[in-house]
Parts: structure tokens; sequence; C-alpha cells
């Protein structure tokens, strides 16, 4: 039915144990006439079927295979694998009618759907594509989320710097619904603005839903310190958690002003928070003393590619050592990083080195990783990214 890709026997396992990228130089012969982005039938060379995905002419990754069994990719097919992915979030108690209204309805390869990033805010759908094939089956993506879900509206935000690897160019804007920028949603029972038109990623961070639990529970009576805090989520479970007062830093002067909306929200008087707009490198350079019962370092991915491992191991050192300074004995430091390349043995090195080098005890309380919406998989333990150590500091 699709054209054909015949890859080498001796690399046929990754697919047969359902691992779904197949590597280019995996590959024996090919259709001649496979297009950049065409569906295709992967076989081994004695014709034995190992699945049907994707393909890519200009990625690494040649074949991301979205069926290890024969398929059609229709609105079907999507439906199918929308309405799975949202059966296991409902298992967590995600969904329209419950205390979190937002997260993530299907997470790329774990989900069976490579290149695919599926967020709900309630009744606003917000999606991400990365790959040239699933670019081609857009129609059937956004027809599909009608069908399972009825939304009020559904956004793209395809404006991933990984788009550029795959020879495609941004797509951002409503697919399907009334136009709109802000939408609220809970969060265990917390409520927030997702910004789905101009937000980052798909309008807010979903992935540390875990983490902000742990905020809003160690939090109480506590003096903080929220280093790249972006719109505030942190802050507003500290503060729900009875925090005294909390100090947002970040870059961005919209994303600080969207801390007291996001406060309003949740009834916070705006006397219990401050913001200032810094450069966090720049900010922690400055300081020195330890006032803080509880210091939150939050940063972006500091590490995108393999390229940037080294730089990108200085710059986590750098902002650990200097933000664990500022927590006086006795209190909580709570780290977090969602470079993929940065493991949790890397982050473990990276505080132990900066413990010692500051004469400070860390004693590790939790390790915190993705939520169940952001799930692992024993088939691609690539989707692990997300690490949050949370200490108690001794001087």
């Amino acid at each position: 039915m699709y054209k054909k890709i015949i890859i080498d026997a001796k690399k046929a396992a990754n697919a047969i144990f359902r691992h779904p990228w197949i590597f280019s130089g995996a590959i024996v012969s090919k259709d001649f006439d496979l297009k950049h982005g065409s569906l295709v039938q992967v076989e081994d060379p004695n014709g034995r079927l190992l699945g049907v995905g994707t393909y890519s002419a200009a990625s690494s990754i040649a074949v991301r295979l979205l069926s290890f069994s024969e398929a059609t990719i229709d609105k079907n097919w999507f439906i199918d694998q929308l309405r799975k992915a949202d059966e296991k979030r409902r298992l967590f108690g995600f969904g329209s009618k419950g205390e979190t209204t937002g997260y993530r309805v299907a997470f790329g390869e774990v989900d069976g759907l490579p290149g695919l990033i599926v967020d709900r805010f309630d009744e606003v759908f917000v999606f991400q594509i990365a790959t040239a094939g699933m670019d081609a089956l857009r129609t059937e993506i956004v027809e599909a989320i009608k069908e399972v879900f009825a939304p009020r509206t559904i956004y793209e935000r395809s404006d991933l710097p990984s788009r550029r690897e795959e020879e495609l160019a941004d797509e951002v804007g409503l697919r399907f619904g009334e136009e709109i920028n802000q939408v609220e949603f809970k969060e265990n029972g917390m409520k927030f603005l997702a910004e789905v038109a101009n937000g980052q990623k798909t309008g807010f961070f979903l992935d540390q839903r875990d983490t902000r639990t742990a905020i809003r529970k160690l939090a109480k009576g506590r003096k903080i310190l929220n280093i790249f805090s972006y719109t505030g989520a942190a802050a507003v479970a500290a503060l729900l958690g009875g925090a005294t007062s909390i100090l947002n830093i970040d870059s961005s002067d919209k994303a600080l002003a969207s801390i007291a909306d996001n406060a309003k929200l949740n009834k916070i008087s705006t006397k219990k928070f401050s913001t200032e707009q810094a450069d966090a490198f720049t900010w922690l350079s400055a300081r020195n003393e330890p006032e803080y019962d509880m210091v939150i370092v939050d940063p972006p991915a500091l590490i995108k590619s393999r390229h940037d491992l080294e730089e990108g191991k200085k710059a986590y050192h750098f902002v650990n050592r200097a933000a664990m300074r500022l927590v006086k004995n006795g209190g909580i430091f709570v780290t977090s990083s969602c470079s993929h390349y940065l493991t949790e043995e890397d982050l473990a090195f990276t505080l132990r080195r900066a413990s010692v080098q500051n004469n400070l005890n860390l004693s590790l309380l939790q390790v915190i990783r993705q939520p169940s919406d952001h799930p692992f998989s024993v088939y691609f333990p690539e989707a692990a990214y997300l690490k949050t150590f949370v200490c108690r500091v001794g001087r």
C-alpha cells in the first residue's frame, strides 16, 4: 500500500522490540520515487513487515514508526490513537470535569505519535508538529481532535527549532473554533492561564506539575526566591502553600506581568509576591548572602544538543552553585533540568561539586521526574528528560 523501505537484517532488532526510530544508516534500499514526509512500509530483507511510519529525507532518523504492524494511517487511525492516549490520562484523574483540566493528551513516540504533541487546556487544544511526515497529516490530526474531544478551539504552535532539521517552516495559527489567546484551566485545584497563541511552548509548562505540588507542601512560613519564574506557576503553588513572600526573577517583562493574573485567579494578595526583570545569571552573580528559606531554580533547556553539552554543563554548574548559596541553614533548594542531554547522574554530580565548593551539605529529600501525562516508555527511553532534585541545605 505504501512505498517500501528495506533495512539491514542486523538493524531490525530495534523495530522488533518496538523502538520507533530507524536511522538512515540502517536502510539497504528504498523505492526510487520516495518523497520527504511520505508514509512508508518498512521490511527486513526477507520481506518481514516491521512497521508503518513516516519518512524523512533530511534527518538522520529516516523513519519514525507509527505502527509495528500493518496499518492505514488516516483520520480513523488518529482517532483511535488519541482515544487510547486520553484514556491513560483519565486513569490519573485528568479531564474536563476533574481537578486538573490542563494536561498533555499526546506525548509523541510514547503514545505512538512520533512528531506530534497535543496539550489540553480545558476545552482548548494546542498541538505541535515536529516532522515532515506529521506535517503532511495535519488535516487528519485536526479532524481527529475534533471528533474525539469536541473542542472549543484548536490552535497550532508548530514553531519548534527541530522543524528546521526537517526543512519545514513554522506553522502557527487557529485551526478550528474561536480565536483565543489566554485560556483558564485547573491544576490540582489551582487556577492558571495558558497563553496558547503567544506563550512559550504550547502556552504553559505542564510538565512541572509534580514539582509545584512538592513546592506547595514545603512552602509554609518560608521566604522564597523563584529564579526563571516565567508566569509564576511555582509562585502560586508556594503562596497557596503558606509562603510568607516570594521574589520572582525572569528576563521577560511580559511573563512577570502574568504572575499578577495567575495570583488574582487564586485570590492571592499582590502584597505577598514581588517581581524583578533581570538576566538570572547576572542577578545571581551579584549576590552571595543566604537570605531565603527556599530557592527554586528552573532554567530553560541549557543543553539543546550534544554539541552544547560541555558549555551547558558549565551553565548548570554556575546557576546551581550561585543559587544554593542564597539558601539559609535548614532551608530548601529546588533545582530542575529539562535538558535531555543532562542526565540525573550529571545533575547529581553538579550539585555535589557545587555544594562542596560552597561548603554546604545537601540532604536529598525527593527526586521528581516528569508527570504521568508525560510518561516514560520501556520501548523509548529517550522520552525521559525532566528531573528535579529537592534538597535540604545544611551549613
